[in-house]
């Protein structure tokens, strides 16, 4: 599925785009990075949608010595990192090799089989 190039919709690498999306419940204030069509917190309905910077720290980091699949399996090893997001939600990525917990981190996107994936960078100082 590709994205709708025409959507008002922020991008979103589950659906096909590349960036990480969100929501924000209008009642609670509650953030949920998977997106269901109601506030997993205080059970409303009027959700906002909002794309993240991709900029956030590393919660925690392991190495995938054994790929889940025979197509994957070319990738392996490779390291998946838990990111705790700016904007207050925690996704995973697969992530550089070399970051330690707690470093700060940019979001791309790269390949992994068929799909693109969140990939973590070092952070550049600015």
């Amino acid at each position: 599925m590709s994205p709708d190039p025409t959507s008002r919709e922020p991008a979103d690498w589950t659906r096909g785009g590349e960036g990480l999306a969100f929501a924000r419940c209008r009642a609670c204030g509650h953030i949920q990075y998977f997106r269901r069509p109601f506030c997993p917190s205080c059970g409303g309905g009027d959700l906002a949608v909002a794309q993240a910077s991709g900029r956030g720290r590393v919660y925690a980091l392991t190495t995938v010595a054994r790929a889940p699949s025979r197509e994957l399996a070319a990738h392996a090893p490779y390291v998946v990192a838990l990111v705790d997001a700016e904007e207050g939600f925690r996704f995973m990525a697969h992530a550089a090799e070399g970051l330690a917990i707690g470093a700060p981190v940019n979001t791309a996107f790269r390949a992994f089989g068929a799909v693109r994936v969140p990939y973590c960078l070092p952070q550049e100082r600015e």
